[in-house]
């Protein structure tokens, strides 16, 4: 076992790598003293470890904090130093992290947010795995395609492939999103996420909050032209297949293309995770970190395969 580091506020992580009291006279079952009823013993808080992929001092991370430390949880931010949205499951990509502590709760993590919860998983809560991680809340949505290159649900991703339960909350709709209102459905979201974390907690009693490897992917809607109203309802959904989001490519004539991306939406799948939100419903996709196909496409698949020799 290796010894246990105290990490410095900044630091280069290699990646390499019984009450007394007199007797009766006579001891008899009849004139023992009845024991005392056993204390009980508050739980323990839950401890979360809070990444996201737009930096630790974002608006929405910090609403996270907030709002799930006055709910009694033991949270620590343990996410980007810079904006890393778009970073997908990225991880390890340089032989060197810098890791910064600006404030006690804190470490801002110079990588990715697959980087970020690696660190916390291996350096602050090494040998005590903590007992959530949630990723977001993000700025704007991460359904459909969007989620399979999302830096936040990489974060809950890098969790799931730990072995640690997790949720990747975001907040917004397909629509482009209006920062003020996108900023104050914030409240909202978090508000739902203490009553979902809650609800896992209480109906796993002692037991992990999730199935083992099952991650959630938590789309909460911007509802009112403030953003600060109530969702129409909860669904338990599946990622959209779609892919909204499409590129232009235009050739400059010399050597390089400039690309835009242009935002095409197709007909939400029903039951998907489009539909949900564009109803003004809170969207929740159980997710895994493995990318294996469900049993009738692998069957599929296995059936196309049949015979085939090197």
């Amino acid at each position: 076992m290796r010894r246990k580091r105290v990490l410095p506020p900044t630091v280069l992580i290699l990646c390499t790598a019984a009450l007394a009291g007199t007797a009766p006279a006579v001891a008899s079952p009849l004139n023992a003293p009845a024991p005392a009823p056993a204390a009980a013993t508050p739980a323990a808080p839950l401890r979360i470890l809070l990444t996201n992929d737009d930096g630790y001092n974002a608006p929405g991370i910090r609403k996270a904090f907030e709002r799930l430390t006055a709910a009694g949880y033991d949270v620590t931010i343990v996410a980007p130093l810079t904006n890393q949205s778009g970073t997908g499951t990225k991880t390890m990509s340089a032989p060197t992290i810098a890791v910064k502590h600006p404030e006690p709760k804190v470490w801002a993590v110079d990588g990715t947010p697959g980087d970020s919860v690696l660190f916390g998983l291996s350096e602050l809560f090494e040998g005590h795995a903590p007992d959530l991680v949630v990723s977001g809340t993000n700025f704007g949505p991460n359904v459909a395609g969007l989620a399979t290159h999302s830096g936040t649900v990489g974060g809950a991703v890098a969790a799931l492939e730990g072995g640690v339960p997790a949720i990747a909350l975001s907040t917004g709709g397909l629509a482009v999103p209006d920062p003020t209102t996108t900023v104050n459905a914030m409240g909202p979201t978090m508000d739902f996420a203490v009553k979902l974390i809650d609800r896992l907690r209480t109906r796993a009693r002692s037991g992990p909050l999730l199935p083992k490897g099952v991650g959630l992917n938590v789309n909460h809607p911007v509802v009112g032209a403030d953003g600060k109203g109530t969702a129409a309802g909860v669904a338990a959904t599946f990622q959209d297949p779609q892919a909204p989001l499409q590129p232009d490519f235009t050739d400059s004539g010399d050597g390089t293309w400039k690309v835009d991306v242009r935002f095409r939406p197709q007909p939400a799948a029903k039951g998907g995770d489009v539909e949900a939100v564009n109803a003004n419903k809170i969207a929740i996709s159980p997710m895994n970190a493995d990318w294996n196909a469900g049993p009738a496409e692998f069957a599929v698949t296995a059936a196309l395969l049949a015979g085939l020799r090197p």
